[in-house]
């Protein structure tokens, strides 16, 4: 679990496993078994470093809160933004995304 996040965070930072080990200084081997979960009980100290070059936490790492934040880029975020400066609540942007799954499913068809 905390080797994917590792991964989509490294990949977020367009870092090779190279790239990162290198940053984090630890193995490129050991990361590359922990992103594959063959390692799943990293030190503090190695979680620390990999968290720092990642721009991230120990507890971001271990509770899952960075790799969520990280799903939603810029441009959605500022969408939302705009959306709810105007007015928009959640339950309209629910809605909206049922209308526009319907229209996807009618055209579709």
């Amino acid at each position: 679990m905390i080797g994917q996040k590792i991964k989509v965070l490294r990949q977020k930072k367009g870092y090779s496993i190279s790239q990162l080990a290198a940053k984090a200084r630890v193995s490129k081997s050991y990361l590359s078994n922990l992103e594959n979960n063959k390692k799943n009980n990293p030190s503090i100290i190695v979680l620390s470093r990999i968290a720092a070059t990642l721009g991230s936490t120990v507890d971001e790492l271990v509770a899952g809160e960075q790799l969520e934040k990280t799903m939603i880029d810029e441009e959605w975020m500022e969408l939302l933004e705009k959306g709810v400066s105007k007015g928009m609540s959640k339950k309209e942007f629910t809605e909206f995304q049922i209308y526009l799954q319907y229209r996807r499913d009618y055209y579709d068809e």
